[in-house]
């Protein structure tokens, strides 16, 4: 059910990177400025990413924020102000060996990385990081980076678009894990089965005694989808995917044009 416009939300969720940060890797200050109304008012304020954890400090820095965020497409819910792992919910090592065999198996010319909880970033030499390289990194074959459970396996590959990329995988590994994406430069995320980012909100959501009418959330990209559909209201910015525009229940102006604060303005 869909919450009515006139109801104010108890719990705002909403993603990070294209979404309310800005192409220049800023936070406006409208959008600071609506965080902190929507928390003045009583309600909770939840940052929902893709992002590791390592790279949340900076966003808890630029908006003041030092609640709760969902981190790793829902993978760990995270303590800003304590840095520190509250849950986590792991994709085995053993179902993260089996996914990566099928998917080699496949898609020629794929390669892997994986996120660790206490761990730092680890890729194939085959894997070129674009985003990444300022972090320690290790490198090694796949399975010996599945030595242990991961918070995700990430999939590479230089000459397939994200889209398609997804499509073949989520077509060879089932409901094994759970695959999505979150750019178009040939990147897939894997995580547990049925972990997203609908799943951590929710768990978060539960915790407050607030129901999912309650709740409106904003994204642009697939790996946004599942929070989208959950939430009583789901909006897309005006620069989202394509599949993020047509599943949302409205589209706001644009990451650039402070599309969030926008809609936050209607009730705070």
């Amino acid at each position: 059910m869909t919450r009515s416009p006139l109801k104010a939300p108890r719990l705002v969720g909403t993603d990070l990177d294209g979404t309310i940060v800005r192409s220049d890797g800023t936070i406006s200050a409208r959008t600071r400025a609506a965080i902190g109304a929507v928390e003045d008012a009583g309600a909770t304020f939840v940052m929902v990413t893709g992002r590791p954890t390592r790279w949340m400090k900076v966003v808890a820095e630029q908006t003041g924020h030092h609640g709760i965020a969902v981190c790793a497409n829902g993978a760990l819910v995270y303590d800003l102000h304590a840095e520190q792992v509250m849950e986590s919910f792991l994709l085995s090592a053993h179902v993260g060996r089996q996914v990566a065999a099928a998917l080699r198996d496949k898609i020629p010319g794929i390669a892997f990385a994986v996120e660790r909880l206490d761990l730092p970033f680890a890729h194939e030499p085959s894997y070129k990081p674009r985003w990444d390289s300022a972090d320690p990194l290790t490198q090694g074959p796949v399975e010996e980076l599945l030595s242990a459970d991961v918070v995700k396996l990430l999939a590479r590959h230089e000459e397939l678009g994200s889209d398609d990329l997804l499509a073949t995988a989520q077509a060879v590994v089932g409901d094994a894990a759970t695959l999505t994406h979150s750019s178009g430069d040939g990147l897939l995320e894997i995580s547990a089965a049925g972990i997203s980012k609908a799943t951590g909100l929710a768990m978060l959501a539960a915790e407050r005694g607030v129901s999912a009418e309650d709740v409106v959330a904003f994204g642009d990209m697939p790996n946004d989808l599942p929070m989208l559909t959950w939430a009583g209201l789901g909006v897309a910015v005006a620069n989202a995917h394509p599949s993020v525009l047509e599943a949302a229940d409205e589209v706001t102006s644009s990451n650039d044009d402070d599309g969030v604060a926008e809609v936050l303005a209607r009730w705070f």
